[in-house]
């Protein structure tokens, strides 16, 4: 398996970026083209389709949503077997009133938070790794 998997490197190590743009969760009931061709996430789930997009083509294809965020990427090669990382970023993202949804790609653990936290959540994650002793 690929990538680190000791949560000690793993926090000291999470270089959070914020990626420009604004991120939006719209839901499908049948598979779409141009939602998927645009998409940088896609989830099948029983109740319909999951596809995150930006703000801007979602609007481009009229495609109705509820919650904006921000989409931070922790540039730290993080395993899928590591334990222990989402725990701490989302407790510590939790305490500061921050809510995230978290997507694991095969490289990067990716976090949506509300556009208007998007800026306190790099501040918060950015501690994580300087305080590493939580």
């Amino acid at each position: 398996m690929s990538g680190e998997t000791n949560l000690n490197i793993l926090l000291s190590s999470l270089d959070p970026i914020l990626n420009e743009g604004e991120y939006v969760f719209i839901n499908l009931q049948e598979p779409n083209a141009m939602a998927l061709d645009h998409c940088i996430c896609f989830f099948k789930e029983a109740e319909g389709n999951t596809y995150i997009l930006s703000q801007s083509k979602a609007n481009e294809f009229e495609f109705s949503y509820d919650f904006v965020a921000s989409w931070i990427t922790l540039k730290v090669h993080s395993s899928l077997e590591a334990v222990g990382l989402t725990a701490v970023f989302s407790s510590e993202l939790a305490k500061n009133h921050i809510g995230c949804n978290v997507v694991a790609g095969y490289h990067h653990d990716h976090i949506f938070v509300a556009v208007e936290d998007g800026r306190k959540a790099i501040d918060v994650l950015s501690k994580i790794s300087k305080n590493c002793n939580i």
